[in-house]
């Protein structure tokens, strides 16, 4: 595991620059979900499957910016989902983005996942990586270093609701407004790395991306984007849901499955939970 984590790191670094310095126009090529990809994606992934290609303990790594999962090392037991851009559409407005990685060992599925890990590319570089324990390191310099462990409250001030809102359910709206009334505060970047770390760092709150009428079964991918977070929030005291069913025990047939997902502390999580029992 360590010398993925530094593979990481040297990911993070190479990203970094390339951020602040790569033209971010659009390719003539397409992703696994039909978007036009960034020539920045592209370099991105290029950039976490060329440092990952020199781990003897990675099996296959699968993107989402490919089809299909790539194989390196037949007997080894790692294998890495990861976004590599996370947001790269608000690269040209500034804001903030990201990189996600789901680590599991004998095969891709929650049942297999032993870390996570997100980068985040801000004012700041920081990573966050959840093993046994959900820990963040900042980038100072060249390096990066521990900075604290990462700890959810039992209730949040934050909520990030994700979707077209036309396309919501009535009563998903109805849970996102009432905590509205109950005086959370609206924090949404349209970037779910950002958003997630928001609530995180702060200390709870809910992060939403619901079924909706045009996405039934979610926009989100569940070895990229989902179970990572999943994997992060409940090892940092939160809990994170489909509607009703843990995160993690949700099954993946194919690598760019997808889910409807919701994060956040167990307060908000609970309160989840009956709306949609009842619905």
């Amino acid at each position: 595991m360590r010398e993925i984590f530094d593979a990481i790191q040297k990911s993070a670094k190479r990203i970094k620059k390339a951020i602040d310095v790569k033209d971010f126009g659009y390719s003539e090529s397409e992703n696994s979900s039909g978007e036009t990809q960034l020539q920045l994606d592209i370099k991105c992934d290029m950039i976490i499957e060329e440092e990952f290609s020199r781990i003897a303990s990675i099996n296959t790594i699968a993107s989402e910016e490919k089809e299909e999962a790539m194989h390196f090392h037949a007997d080894a037991p790692y294998f890495i989902a990861y976004d590599p851009l996370d947001g790269s559409s608000l690269i040209d407005v500034n804001l903030s983005v990201g990189t996600i990685f789901g680590i599991y060992k004998g095969g891709f599925g929650a049942e297999n996942m032993v870390a996570s890990c997100y980068i985040v590319y801000g004012p700041r570089v920081e990573i966050v990586f959840a093993e046994n324990k959900v820990k963040l390191y900042l980038l100072q310099g060249d390096e990066f270093e521990y900075v604290k462990e990462i700890k959810l409250g039992e209730k949040g001030k934050l909520n990030a609701p994700g979707g077209t809102q036309q396309n919501w359910l009535p009563y998903h709206k109805e849970l996102v407004d009432s905590f509205f009334k109950e005086g959370y505060r609206l924090r949404y970047s349209g970037g779910m790395v950002p958003d997630l770390h928001q609530i995180l760092l702060k200390g709870g709150g809910l992060f939403s991306y619901p079924a909706t009428s045009d996405k039934p079964e979610g926009k989100l991918r569940k070895l990229f984007e989902v179970f990572p977070f999943a994997y992060i929030y409940k090892k940092a005291g939160g809990e994170a849901i489909d509607g009703q069913n843990d995160l993690l025990e949700l099954t993946c047939k194919h690598v760019h499955d997808t889910s409807p997902c919701f994060f956040g502390s167990k307060y908000e999580i609970n309160r989840v939970k009956d709306v949609y029992a009842n619905n």
